[in-house]
């Protein structure tokens, strides 16, 4: 399996160092991995590998990395798949060599985190296969796993995805419950366009065609189509008419994703991409 990659991705080293952390603290608590230290001579050094057992897209290498090079910064960690690269069931993802201590605290670590985004990566790849193609764009949304969201929309980005927002203060959406609280459409787009302070890019989801025609009297950027049937999809994007970017989202499955994608939506959001993903498993192998 070839290192090189169609996605030249790296986390920021910032963000690996502080993910590592909490979860290295997570796991050795204060007393450390008492197994391996009553068990393992200090001085002793060994070589694994990290095998795939089943197929999928890779990454979360940064964070496999940084787990051995915490605990051993003299380790050798050798990249045989590259982030964003695919690997067969069997295939070596990885090797490492340092300190044998090291070794077996930090595979956990390194394997949860690399089995958590892979397999985010992998099921994403799925979804931007079945719209092959087509011009729509699979993205992701906020349903992440508290305190992970920027690692696991990163894996998003690995896959093949792209990123919807990443919070509540990168960009406005106005969902349905704003509309209700705020006593209807018109009203809470005429108080959002009185207090926005600077520009942001601006979304309405909207559940019917009326709806959409009413937002579309407002001057904002896209449209969430929530729960749209095929047929009403496609007079959405009718009615759009290229002013705004549309967005298909609500229940989308592998099964129908390529359907509503032939609507000519420009983004289709699936949660379950990070909500839902089965983790890529693989293993530490021991070599020498």
């Amino acid at each position: 399996m070839s290192a090189k990659s169609p996605f030249p991705l790296a986390l920021p080293p910032l963000l690996v160092e502080r993910a590592v952390k909490l979860a290295l603290d997570e796991d050795l608590g204060a007393a450390g991995d008492i197994t391996t230290n009553s068990i393992i001579p200090a001085e002793a050094t060994g070589e694994a590998a990290i095998v795939a057992r089943q197929a999928g897209v890779v990454a979360g290498l940064d964070l496999a990395e940084a787990a051995f090079k915490a605990l051993d910064p003299g380790a050798r960690f050798t990249r045989i798949v590259a982030e964003g690269g695919r690997v067969a069931a069997g295939g070596r993802i990885a090797t490492i060599a340092g300190r044998t201590r090291a070794l077996l605290t930090g595979e956990r670590t390194a394997l949860n985190f690399l089995g958590r985004l892979s397999g985010i990566a992998t099921l994403t790849a799925s979804y931007v296969d079945a719209v092959s193609g087509t011009a729509a764009r699979i993205a992701c949304t906020r349903k992440t796993t508290p305190g992970l969201r920027a690692l696991e929309k990163y894996a998003v980005r690995a896959g093949g995805g792209v990123n919807q927002r990443f919070g509540l203060y990168d960009a406005v959406l106005v969902k349905d419950n704003h509309i209700a609280a705020a006593g209807g459409l018109a009203k809470a787009l005429t108080r959002l366009a009185s207090q926005r302070g600077h520009p942001v890019r601006i979304e309405v989801e909207v559940d019917t065609l009326d709806q959409l025609a009413d937002a579309l009297k407002f001057p904002i950027h896209a449209v969430l189509l929530d729960n749209m049937d095929v047929e009403t999809l496609r007079k959405a994007v009718k009615l759009a008419a290229g002013r705004v970017v549309t967005e298909a989202s609500g229940g989308v499955t592998l099964e129908t994703v390529r359907e509503i994608a032939s609507t000519g939506v420009d983004v289709i959001s699936v949660g379950a991409l990070t909500h839902s993903p089965r983790n890529l498993d693989s293993s530490l192998e021991w070599t020498r």
